[in-house]
């Protein structure tokens, strides 16, 4: 046999090898695929007859809030609030029901929860389901593979939601994408998100591929090249399946600028995307008098320097503390009678990791020395948040990549001087020019912090009242108003779709 017929023969076997692999692997696909498409269609015919038995009982349309941290203080549950009293105002024969995770509490203190934080009070009652596995979300469940673990876990948590209770739309008001193909595909609900922060961006990708160290990066995986290869490989392909998750939203809201730039690279939905302004109180901090404000702090020779948001890694408080024990090093420079300054921290605390945390920051204040110039302030009630924003001079903010940045709007409209970090929602959105001058400052590490702070207590008295008038009048477009004429505007059509 010559060398051509022999090769011509082992390719011929080779073939028939493969062949013979690749028959069983189709058999195999078509009979997966037919389970899975049973399996899906019984699931669905599932669901379908406990909506009708549901509407047999009673015929409304059902609107469905997925946020399972209700009862948190944070930015993220104004909007639900808000959100839940703009459709009861408008939709008077709709019924409205909230998925928690809260346990231990009943819905009347939830409600009270919202209307001590936030100031607002629900027009009619809505039905609370409260769902026994929350902590399937949780990211300390996950050390690695966090994202992951949470989207994942977030599905099996919708799954026990939609058993409890089977919507007509479903509204994701917390960030958890993975939920909505649950409910769009298994339960034919019509599915509607509102993103304060894509679970994974562009930028974090950027920080990966560029291995620097962040809080969701860390050092021993930026100082490794395969590390950072094989972590960059797994978040290109989450960032893949986060986009074919978000995409199947009939509406899509996100709170910013920044946030519309990184949902339109990942979720491809131009026509399907509108951004609406998370609501902020703006005009109870408003009604105090701009200039009674301002004369009082003179008169108490005191200095406030505020922060406001939750006790989260994020956040960085210790670049807030840093920068302030920078600025007391250099007004120690200064005379004998100079002014009091001091950083007040308020902040939820959600559970016990934010607890630990706070003692970490207290301990950090120990170590620098500026222990008795700090207050830790937590849990607070919305009149006490209200006097102590109004009667600081600096707001502070450090949270790099902030989505919004509410309690930037918050510090703005109060009359407080704001110094926010050079990224995310305050640099496009908040902290810009306004009436043909600035509104507030910007700064990314302790130097530039400290510099700015110092700039600010520095400014003369009319300098800062012309800074002060023309931020509080530029955080009208963030009002409660405009926050449900935006929601209102976004989610007409598809309630008119619903008989409505």
């Amino acid at each position: 046999m010559s060398e051509q017929e022999h090769l011509s023969t082992c390719l011929c076997d080779l073939f028939r090898l493969l062949w013979s692999l690749l028959v069983p692997c189709i058999y195999l696909s078509l009979a997966f695929t037919a389970i899975l498409f049973l399996l899906i269609t019984g699931v669905r015919t599932w669901f379908h007859m406990k909506r009708k038995t549901r509407k047999a009982q009673d015929s409304q349309l059902t609107v469905a809030f997925f946020h399972p941290y209700c009862n948190a203080g944070g930015g993220g549950e104004r909007v639900l609030w808000c959100a839940l009293r703009t459709l009861q105002n408008r939709y008077q024969n709709v019924s409205f029901v909230v998925y928690t995770g809260d346990q231990g509490v009943t819905t009347e203190q939830i409600l009270d929860g919202a209307r001590r934080h936030f100031n607002i009070r629900l027009p009619r009652a809505v039905k609370f389901v409260f769902l026994k596995h929350r902590q399937l979300v949780d990211a300390k469940l996950y050390p690695y593979f966090t994202l992951l673990g949470q989207s994942l876990g977030s599905m099996f948590l919708g799954w026990e939601a939609l058993t409890k209770f089977v919507p007509d739309l479903f509204i994701d008001s917390m960030g958890y994408a993975f939920t909505l193909p649950v409910f769009r595909y298994l339960a034919g609900c019509h599915v509607v998100s509102y993103v304060h922060y894509p679970t994974i961006s562009t930028d974090m990708l950027s920080v990966i591929r560029e291995r620097n160290p962040r809080f969701n990066n860390a050092e021993y995986i930026s100082s490794n090249p395969v590390l950072s290869i094989i972590k960059l490989i797994y978040y290109c392909v989450f960032a893949l399946f986060y986009g074919l998750s978000g995409s199947c939203s009939d509406v899509i809201m996100v709170n910013s600028t920044w946030t519309l730039d990184h949902i339109l690279a990942l979720w491809h939905a131009p026509h399907r995307t509108s951004v609406v302004y998370p609501p902020c109180d703006v005009q109870a901090f408003l009604k105090v008098p701009l200039t009674e404000d301002n004369e009082l702090k003179k008169d108490k020779k005191c200095h406030s320097i505020v922060s406001v948001g939750q006790f989260r890694p994020e956040k960085n408080h210790q670049l807030q503390i840093r920068a302030f024990k920078k600025l007391l090093d250099r007004m120690q420079t200064e005379s004998a009678d100079q002014e009091t300054v001091k950083l007040v921290l308020i902040g939820g605390c959600r559970h016990e990791d934010d607890e630990i945390r706070v003692l970490m920051l207290r301990g950090l204040c120990q170590e620098l020395g500026v222990a008795n110039r700090v207050e830790f302030k937590l849990n607070i009630s919305f009149e006490e948040l209200k006097k102590e924003i109004t009667d600081a001079t600096i707001g502070l903010h450090t949270m790099w990549n902030e989505h919004f940045g509410i309690g930037v709007v918050e510090c703005m409209a109060a009359g407080t001087i704001i110094l926010a970090h050079k990224s995310g929602g305050p640099k496009s959105d908040i902290v810009v020019p306004y009436d043909g001058g600035p509104t507030g400052f910007l700064a990314d590490d302790e130097d530039s912090y400290a510099d700015t702070m110092e700039k600010i207590l520095s400014l003369t008295p009319a300098t800062q009242m012309e800074i002060r008038r023309r931020a509080r009048s530029s955080v009208t477009r963030f009002s409660d108003q405009e926050f449900e004429n935006s929601f209102l505007a976004a989610m007409e059509h598809l309630m008119a779709t619903r008989g409505q």
